[in-house]
C-alpha cells in the first residue's frame, strides 16, 4: 500500500508539473499574441487618422467608448475600491492623458520614433520608484537610465537636439511614456484595489480627459459615418479588449521578469511592421539610439534582490 501511495504521489507530481509546463507555454503564447496586437495597433490608428480623427477624438471614440461600457461595472464594485478612491482617480487621469498623448503622437508622427520614445517609460518608472517607494538606485539601474537617456538623445538627432528642440510629436511621445510610468506607480500604490478596477478605470479616464481637452480647446468632433462608427466599435470592443484580457492573463501566469521581456515584443512588432508596411527608416545614429533604449528596457526586466518596498505613508513616517 505504501509503495502504491508513492507511485500515486509521483504520478500526481508529474501531472502537476506537466500542467504547469503547459500553462507556462500558453502564457508565453498569450504574451506574444498580446505583443503582436499592441504592436500592430498603429495600423488601425493611422487608418482612423486618415478618416479625419485626431488623437483626442480618436481616444474619446475608441478607448472612451470602452470606458462607457465598463463604467457600470466599476460603479457596481465601488465598495471595494472606494477606500483608495484618490489613487484610483489618479490612475484614471494619468492613464487617460497617457493615451491621449500616445494616440496623438502615433496619428501624426513616425511609428518607429514614437514607439522608441514611449519605451523610455521604464526610465521614468525607476526614478518614480525611487522617489515614491524608496527603491534603491542600484548601479545596474543607474546604467540603464543613463543608457536610455543617451539613446533618446541619439534618436532625437544627437548634438543637433540642442539647437533644434524636439517637435510636438516627440514631446507627445515622451509625455505618454512619463504618464504611463506615473499610472503604473499609482497602480502599485493602490494595493488594496482589485486589478480589474485599476485596469478598467483607465478607459474611463481616457473618455474623461479627451472630452475635457475637446471642451478646453474648442476642437470640433468630425462627422462619423455609420461604417466608421462600426469600425471604431470593432476596434475598441474586439481588438483593444482582447489585447487587454490576453495581456492580463499572460502576466498573471508567468514570472514578472520573463513577462516583461516578452512584452518588449510589442516594440519589435511595431518597429518591424512600420518599416515593412509603412516604409519607415532610421539612420545610423538613430539605430544606435534605438539599440540603447531597448537594452535599457531589457535591463529593467532583470530580477533584483528582494528589498522592502515602502508605501508613501511608511516612507514619510520613516523620514520624520
Amino acid at each position: 500500500m505504501t509503495r502504491h501511495g508513492s507511485h500515486g504521489s509521483h504520478d500526481s507530481h508529474v501531472v502537476t508539473s506537466s500542467r504547469s509546463s503547459d500553462r507556462s507555454r500558453l502564457a508565453v503564447a498569450a504574451l506574444l499574441v498580446a505583443g503582436l496586437l499592441w504592436g500592430l495597433t498603429w495600423i488601425p490608428l493611422k487608418y482612423f487618422g486618415r478618416q479625419g480623427l485626431t488623437g483626442i477624438t480618436l481616444t474619446m471614440m475608441s478607448y472612451g467608448l470602452v470606458g462607457l461600457l465598463v463604467l457600470p461595472w466599476i460603479i457596481y464594485r465601488r465598495k471595494i475600491w472606494w477606500a483608495q478612491w484618490r489613487l484610483v482617480l489618479m490612475i484614471a487621469l494619468a492613464g487617460g492623458l497617457a493615451n491621449v498623448c500616445f494616440l496623438s503622437a502615433i496619428v501624426h508622427g513616425e511609428v518607429v520614433r514614437v514607439m522608441l520614445l514611449f519605451y523610455l517609460a521604464p526610465v521614468w518608472g525607476v526614478i518614480g520608484g525611487h522617489l515614491f517607494f524608496g527603491e534603491p538606485f542600484t548601479r545596474l539601474r543607474v546604467f540603464g537610465v543613463a543608457t536610455a537617456v543617451g539613446g533618446a538623445v541619439l534618436l532625437l538627432g544627437g548634438p543637433a537636439v540642442i539647437t533644434a528642440p524636439p517637435g510636438i510629436v516627440d514631446l507627445f511621445a515622451l509625455a505618454s511614456g512619463m504618464l504611463y510610468a506615473a499610472q503604473n506607480l499609482f497602480t502599485r500604490a493602490a494595493d488594496r484595489t482589485p486589478l480589474d478596477a485599476k485596469s478598467l478605470v483607465v478607459f474611463v479616464g481616457c473618455g474623461l480627459m479627451s472630452s475635457l481637452i475637446l471642451l478646453g480647446t474648442g476642437e470640433s468632433i468630425p462627422h462619423v459615418s455609420p461604417i466608421l462608427f462600426g469600425q471604431l466599435l470593432a476596434f475598441a470592443g474586439i481588438w483593444m479588449l482582447t489585447a487587454m484580457v490576453v495581456t492580463a492573463w499572460g502576466v498573471s501566469h508567468m514570472e514578472a521578469g520573463r513577462a516583461a521581456i516578452l512584452l518588449v515584443f510589442e516594440l519589435v512588432a511595431a518597429v518591424v511592421s512600420a518599416m515593412w508596411i509603412a516604409g519607415e527608416r532610421l539612420d545610423g545614429m538613430a539605430w544606435i539610439g534605438a539599440a540603447m533604449i531597448v537594452t535599457a528596457a531589457l535591463l529593467e526586466t532583470r530580477p533584483t534582490p528582494l528589498t522592502p518596498t515602502l508605501s508613501p505613508r511608511e516612507r514619510v513616517e520613516r523620514e520624520r
